[in-house]
């Protein structure tokens, strides 16, 4: 199945939302004693796989913990019409969180193959479409992880120090071809560290059909005007050349914040496939000769960038630097969108919605 990345969709009006609360007084004390407990092994679901090397991955850093501790104990308003979607308007996508060797999170993306129809060539998160009525966002997120980037469903594969927990789902998001997206957050534990970077032992096997390369991008960067530089390291360019964003007016006043995200490459390993046929070939050629010519960042924008700054909004309890639509997700457009007929059976060649459409309904909100 295809990974997914969307032209940017339209959010509903703010003025008719308000946020989900990150924590309420209730959940101090158990924020406290998450924090405390991350490593547990109580709270963690094990997975399996041969392909990471559990030693090169540092202990998450204190600001990282209360980080998880906020994701953990983040809960969705309910969102009932996902039980009324059929199979083929239901996706999900996967935010898988490591810990670096300094101990901060980075977030794994992939590059799109050009072999795929929609969004090929752009950056995404590992995620795809439901192949059954039965799976959950998170069974939808893992399925297509494994199948695109090789993160194993079978916990047998894993080192028995090595576990994923599964964290949180944010309020869904609608990518232009018409699809309730579940961005489902996970966080890879590992125990010891070898000096090795995690990015150097725990980037996936490839899908040679799906990804045409795999990176990780600094998580809590996704908040900040310009790049957040470790000690001893430097990145291309200038700092500032880290975010690029525009307000896009759509309809009677309505606007969407477009996020441009720059990602440095020169400090990681970039993980790209052995056997490359057809338009994987391409797309991977075209990224290798882009970077003998000077690339040294990977774009990342769209629903993939959206969806990532909404995760760290929670993750780190701030606000980005930079201006941004206020609610998570297009859950009140994808209701309209529902009562209209518009979230039926999806058929083949179906065209998504076009930006008169989607303006429309926005400002009736």
């Amino acid at each position: 199945m295809s990974t997914l990345e969307a032209e940017p969709n339209i959010n509903v009006d703010e003025s008719t939302q308000t946020d989900t609360p990150l924590l309420d007084t209730d959940d101090v004390t158990e924020l406290i004693k998450s924090i405390k407990t991350a490593s547990s092994s109580d709270i963690l679901l094990p997975y399996g796989s041969s392909v990471f090397d559990h030693s090169a991955m540092a202990p998450a850093s204190p600001a990282a913990a209360a980080a998880l501790a906020r994701l953990r104990a983040y809960v969705p308003p309910p969102f009932p019409i996902w039980n009324n979607l059929p199979v083929s308007r239901r996706a999900a996508v996967l935010l898988l969180l490591f810990a670096d060797r300094r101990g901060d999170l980075r977030v794994v993306v992939t590059m799109r193959a050009a072999s795929l129809r929609n969004y090929s060539g752009h950056a995404a998160l590992p995620g795809g479409k439901a192949d059954t009525l039965e799976e959950t966002p998170f069974e939808i997120a893992r399925r297509e992880a494994f199948e695109e980037i090789g993160l194993p469903m079978d916990d047998s594969k894993f080192p028995k120090s090595i576990r994923i927990e599964h964290l949180c789902q944010l309020p869904f998001n609608l990518a232009k071809t018409e699809l309730a997206v579940s961005p489902c957050v996970a966080f890879l534990h590992a125990d010891g560290a070898n000096g090795e970077t995690a990015e150097e032992a725990m980037i996936p096997t490839l899908d040679a059909k799906e990804v045409a390369a795999v990176f990780s991008a600094p998580f809590h960067n996704f908040l900040k005007l310009e790049d957040e530089v470790p000690a001893g390291e430097t990145v291309p360019g200038s700092k500032n050349d880290w975010y690029e964003g525009s307000w896009v007016d759509w309809h009677d006043g309505y606007r969407w914040r477009v996020h441009n995200f720059y990602v440095p490459i020169n400090n990681q390993k970039v993980t790209k496939p052995k056997e490359r046929e057809g338009g994987l070939k391409a797309i991977a050629e075209q990224l290798e000769e882009e970077e003998e010519a000077g690339m040294e960042r990977y774009k990342v924008w769209g629903m993939t960038a959206r969806i990532l700054v909404d995760v760290a909004r929670v993750a780190y309890g701030e606000n980005p630097e930079f201006e941004h639509n206020d609610h998570y997700g297009d859950e009140q457009l994808m209701e309209t969108l529902f009562k209209m007929g518009r979230m039926g059976e999806k058929k083949n060649g179906t065209p998504g919605l076009t930006r008169e459409e989607i303006a429309k309904e926005a400002a009736k909100m």
